[in-house]
C-alpha cells in the first residue's frame, strides 16, 4: 500500500499531413505539432517523472539545414523543461526576426524544433540510471537522410544480453550496454542493409548517387527491417521511431504486453501509450481512437500514406493488467469501469471480515489513485445496506411508524478521507537513521469519525512490498482506536517479478514472498526453499525455453487466505492495538474485472514469454544466494 512502484515510460507521436502553413492559417501557428505534442506528454506524466525528451523530423529543407532537433532533461519537472527551453529557442528567434512572425515557411527552414514529424517520450529510471545519456529518444546519426534513425519505447527487453552478442557478431561495437542502444542498433543496422540493397537496385536503374536517395526513400520497407530486427526480442514493447527522412512506425510486442492507441484524420496521425489522451488533446471520440494489434507495426511513409503491417506473429493477448489497475490514467472510459469492478468483486470478502455489520464500518481509501475502486466498493456497500433496509421494513410490516421507516431509510455507509498524504514532508526524508519516524508522519489523518466499536476498512490498488503499511499506514491509523483494521488490496497478491517494464526486479522485496517463506518455517517445510533452489539452479544453463517456473511451488502448500493472514502478522507490530486483517483481489476477481488485459505474471507466475521464465528463475537464486541485484 502505497509503495513506490516505477512504470519505465509512455511514448507519443505526431505527424502532420498537411503542409505547416495549412495550420498556421486554420489554428493560428506553426507550433500547432509543438503544443500537441506537449499536451500529450503532460496528460501522459504519470507514465514517467524522471525524465523526458522530444524529436522532431523537417521534411522540406536544403541540404546543409538542421532537419533533426532534439532536446532532453531529467530535471524535476522534465516536461516543463524541454518545452521551456522548446519556447525559449523559438522566442529568441523571433526576437531577432520579428517581421519572420508570419513567414511559415522562413520559419521552417531557420528555427528549430518546427517540423512535420514529432517523438516524445516520458520515462521513469530503472537499474538506478537517470543520467541525461539515458532518456529517449536515443539518435543514431548520419550524413544520409534515411540512415538517420531516431528510437523511443515503452518497453523492456527480458534478453538483453543475448541481443548484444548478436551485435557483436555482425560486427558492431555497440557503444554502451543497455536495452535501448541494443535494440536501436540492431535497427539501425538492418536500415543500413537495406539502403545498401536499395542502393544497387538504384544503380542498376541508372540512378546518380544524387538521385538514389528518393528512390531509396520511397522503396524503403520499414516492415522487412523492423521483421529482421525484432526477430528475436523477448520482452514487452511499443516501440518508435522516426527515419531522417520521414518515415516512421510504432511496433507493439507480439502478446500486447505494453499499450498502443493511435488516431488518423486528414490532418494528423496520432500515437500514444494512453487512449484518453489522444481523446482529449485533439477532442475525439473513444470510436475513433484505435489499439494497435500486436505483433503489428503503425508505418507512416514520408508521403503521409500509413499502413497497419504484421510484423511479428501475434501470439496469445497477455496485456498487462497491473498496467491497467496501477499506471494507466484513470479517465480511460474502460479502465474507470474495471477500477470500480475490482473494488465491486473484492467487497464480498470485506464484508466476511465485518460481519456484515456496514453501520459500524468506516471506509476509506489510500492513496488517492485507490479512489476508483473505493467508489466500486462504496457502491457494493450501498446495495448490500439497501437490501438490509428492505429487509427491516419488510419484517417491521403496519406496526412500523412513519419515524421509524425515516429512521431505517436515513441510515447510510460511513464513507470518509481518513488519510491525506503530505508530499512536501515526504520530499524531505533522505536521512535512514530518522526515517522510519518521519514515514510515520507522511499522512495526516482525520480525528473524530471513528469510534472504539468502529471497523476501519481501508482499499489500495496494491501491497506490493508492505513497507509503507507496517512503518507508517497502520500506525497512524491506529492512532484513532478503531476495533479493527481491514487493509484492502484491490489487486492480487504480488508474488513474482516483472521483467517487461515495471520496476519490480526482486522477489524477495514482495511481502506475499516474504509471508510465503515465513510460513514454510513455520510448518517445517524449509525444505521446500532448499529444493527450489537446486531445481533453479540446476536450469540455468538450460535455454529460456526450457525453463521451468518452480517458484511456483514456494506457495503451493497454502491457500491465498493463508497467505494473507500471514501478511496482517508480519505488518502488525507489538503496539498496534486494532486487531489487523489483510485482504486481496481473487485471481478470478481481477480477470472479470480486466477481462481485455490477462496478463497476470506477476500474480500468478504465468509468463508470457521465454525471457520471464528465466527472470524468475534467476530472481529466486539471487535470493536465495543473498545477492542484492535484480534478475535482469
Amino acid at each position: 500500500m502505497s509503495d513506490a512502484i516505477k512504470h519505465e515510460c509512455g511514448i507519443a507521436l505526431v505527424r502532420l499531413k498537411k503542409p505547416l502553413q495549412f495550420y498556421k492559417d486554420k489554428y493560428g501557428s506553426a507550433f500547432y505539432g509543438i503544443n500537441k505534442m506537449y499536451l500529450l506528454m503532460e496528460k501522459q506524466h504519470n507514465r514517467g517523472q524522471d525524465g523526458a525528451g522530444f524529436a522532431s523530423v523537417k521534411f522540406n529543407v536544403a541540404p546543409g539545414t538542421r532537419y533533426v532537433s532534439r532536446v532532453r532533461s531529467n530535471q524535476s519537472q522534465p516536461i516543463q523543461d524541454i518545452f521551456a527551453q522548446i519556447n525559449n529557442r523559438l522566442n529568441g528567434v523571433l526576437e531577432q526576426h520579428p517581421d519572420k512572425k508570419d513567414d511559415v515557411a522562413w520559419q521552417e527552414e531557420n528555427m528549430p524544433y518546427i517540423g512535420n514529424l514529432f517523438l516524445g517520450h516520458v520515462r521513469y529510471g530503472t537499474f538506478g540510471k537517470n543520467s541525461i545519456e539515458s532518456v529517449h529518444p536515443f539518435l543514431r546519426q548520419s550524413n544520409w537522410r534515411h540512415q538517420n534513425l531516431i528510437v523511443a519505447g515503452n518497453f523492456n527487453m527480458t534478453n538483453s544480453k543475448q541481443l548484444l552478442e548478436e551485435l557483436i557478431e555482425l560486427g558492431q561495437h555497440p557503444k554502451e550496454f543497455t536495452d535501448t542502444v541494443t535494440v536501436m542498433e540492431k535497427i539501425g543496422h538492418f536500415l543500413e542493409d537495406e539502403v545498401a540493397k536499395l542502393y544497387q537496385k538504384a544503380k542498376k536503374k541508372g540512378f546518380t548517387k544524387k538521385n538514389a536517395s528518393p528512390y531509396i526513400e520511397e522503396n524503403l520497407s520499414l516492415k522487412k527491417i523492423l521483421k529482421r530486427s525484432s526477430k528475436n526480442w523477448d520482452g514487452g514493447y511499443a516501440m518508435a521511431g522516426l527515419v531522417g527522412h520521414g518515415d516512421a512506425f510504432v511496433l507493439r510486442d507480439p502478446n500486447g504486453i505494453r499499450p498502443t492507441y493511435f488516431y488518423e484524420d486528414e490532418e494528423v496521425v496520432v500515437v500514444a501509450s494512453e487512449r484518453p489522451v489522444i481523446q482529449t488533446v485533439f477532442n475525439v471520440k473513444i470510436d475513433d481512437v484505435k489499439e494497435l494489434e500486436r505483433g503489428h507495426a503503425l508505418i507512416i511513409k514520408k508521403s503521409g500514406k500509413t499502413s497497419i503491417k504484421q510484423v511479428l506473429e501475434p501470439k496469445e493477448k497477455k496485456s498487462c493488467s497491473f498496467e491497467r489497475i496501477y499506471f494507466s490514467r484513470g479517465s480511460d472510459a474502460s479502465i474507470y469501469e474495471e477500477r470500480k469492478n475490482l473494488g465491486k468483486l473484492v467487497f464480498p470478502e470485506i464484508l466476511k471480515s465485518i460481519d456484515s455489520d456496514i453501520s459500524n464500518t468506516v471506509f476509506s481509501y489510500i492513496p488517492n489513485t485507490a479512489e476508483t475502486s473505493f467508489y466500486g466498493m462504496t457502491e457494493a456497500a450501498e446495495d448490500l445496506l439497501n437490501q438490509q433496509k428492505t429487509a427491516k421494513i419488510l419484517a417491521g410490516g403496519k406496526e412500523l411508524s412513519a419515524n421509524k421507516v425515516t429512521e431505517i431509510l436515513s441510515e447510510r455507509p460511513r464513507f470518509e478521507k481518513i488519510a491525506i498524504k503530505d508530499a512536501k514532508l515526504r520530499t524531505f526524508i533522505a536521512d535512514d537513521s530518522s526515517r522510519d519516524d518521519l514515514v510515520e508522519h507522511v499522512y495526516d489523518i482525520t480525528y473524530g469519525v471513528v469510534k472504539p466499536t468502529d471497523n476501519l476498512v481501508i482499499i489500495d490498488d496494491s501491497i506490493v512490498r508492505g513497507t509503507t503499511l507496517k512503518k507508517s499506514i497502520i500506525r497512524i491509523l491506529d492512532r484513532l482506536s478503531p476495533k479493527k483494521i481491514v487493509v484492502v488490496s484491490s489487486a492480487p497478491q504480488i508474488r513474482y517479478p516483472d521483467c517487461y517494464g515495471i520496476d519490480m526486479a526482486r522477489i524477495d522485496a514482495f511481502i506475499a514472498f516474504k509471508a510465503a517463506i515465513e510460513l514454510l518455517k513455520d510448518t517445517k517445510q524449509e525444505h521446500i526453499i532448499d529444493e527450489v533452489y537446486k531445481k533453479s539452479k540446476a536450469q540455468q544453463t538450460e535455454n529460456d525455453t526450457e525453463i521451468v517456473n518452480f517458484v511456483k511451488e514456494i506457495y503451493k502448500p497454502f491457500t491465498a487466505k493463508e497467505i494473507s493472514a500471514k501478511i496482517a502478522e508480519m505488518l502488525k507490530t507489538d503496539d498496534i492495538k486494532a486487531e489487523v486483517e489483510v485482504i486481496y483481489q481473487t485471481i478470478e476477481g481481477l480477470h472479470k474485472a480486466c477481462p481485455d488485459n490477462l496478463g497476470d505474471w506477476y500474480f500468478t507466475g504465468n509468463y508470457p514469454t521465454p525471457g520471464g521464465m528465466r527472470v524468475v528463475n534467476q530472481a529466486f537464486i539471487n535470493f536465495y544466494e543473498g545477492n542484492n541485484k535484480r534478475a535482469y
